[in-house]
């Protein structure tokens, strides 16, 4: 699942939404060995290692709860579609980019 940088959105800050969101997936989760180029804009965030970050439901517990933190969203665990804006860095900062400008 790749997601489109939103309209009306410079590359250079989307990349650094981006960045930012990988440094605060390794600062949420204590994930010291990592680094921001370890993670794929388009990597799975869950599932297993070797397809993806390998995040469990803890992991996003606790992710979600610095994204709201961080950058003052409300994420609804009943949304229907929090598997899709959790699916990837690129998503995640599609995401964040639309509800900014909502």
């Amino acid at each position: 699942m790749q997601a489109n940088k939103p309209q009306n959105q410079s590359q250079n800050d989307f990349s650094q939404l981006q960045e930012e969101l990988k440094n605060l997936i390794i600062t949420s989760l204590n994930l010291p060995d990592m680094k921001s180029s370890d993670i794929g804009d388009d990597m799975p965030l869950f599932g297993t290692e070797d397809n993806g970050l390998g995040l469990d439901s803890v992991d996003a517990l606790e992710l979600g709860l610095a994204i709201q933190k961080q950058y003052g969203l409300k994420l609804d665990s009943k949304q229907g579609n929090l598997k899709e804006i959790f699916y990837s860095v690129a998503t995640l900062s599609k995401y964040i980019t639309e509800q900014a400008r909502a």
